[in-house]
């Protein structure tokens, strides 16, 4: 998917319309440190230190393109809001009626087949593994992702019982439109699903 012109495109838009910020102003509102000596950017990502040179824009170490361009919109869009303890669901961001609530929906299907048969044991190391916290929260379980620095992703799990079969939710912070789009947030959280299934596959 990687590979397709139309994504490499977007890469290349993507790269140049940092190249229109001061690298200190980008650091300022995204919560990144901008090393000037050796021109880079430094941030973490889930459990991962990436630098990104500026202006090449490369990463170090290599991330799936699809999460550098969602960190490459981010740092071009963060405008410095403070981020917001309220949650919300991707469908109550701005444009997210119908992509964001599609997703919802599409998730929440997705988390209960990834649930099924598995232990709280299991999953808090697959969430550690993400460099997630536990908190406390109106759920069996409630991980604090940190995709970026401004961008947190809660995800909220409910164990299966006598009644009822797993499920779970991603839910995002109401300051989310100030650093990324709908369709930003929604690949955000296709990739989580994604890393979330690759390290209990290793586990």
């Amino acid at each position: 998917m990687q590979d397709n012109r139309a994504f490499q495109q977007m890469l290349l838009s993507a790269k140049e319309r940092i190249c229109v910020h001061a690298p200190e102003e980008i650091a300022q509102k995204s919560g990144a440190v901008f090393h000037k000596d050796k021109s880079f950017f430094e941030l973490q990502s889930l459990a991962q230190r990436i630098q990104i040179t500026f202006p090449e824009c490369k990463f170090q170490p290599w991330i799936d393109e699809w999460q550098q361009l969602v960190i490459l919109h981010y740092l071009d869009l963060a405008d410095g809001t403070e981020v917001s303890p309220e949650m919300v669901s991707f469908g109550a961001l701005k444009d997210g009626l119908i992509r964001g609530t599609k997703f919802d929906h599409d998730m929440e299907r997705a988390l209960g087949g990834f649930l099924a048969g598995m232990t709280q044991e299991q999953l808090c190391r697959v969430c550690e593994g993400l460099g997630a916290q536990l908190v406390e929260e109106r759920a069996d379980l409630c991980a604090v992702i940190p995709f970026l620095p401004r961008y947190p992703i809660w995800l909220k799990i409910w164990f299966a019982d006598d009644e009822f079969e797993a499920s779970g939710k991603f839910l995002l912070s109401k300051s989310a439109d100030h650093y990324l789009t709908i369709e930003d947030a929604v690949t955000v959280g296709e990739l989580l699903l994604s890393k979330l299934k690759g390290i209990f596959d290793e586990t």
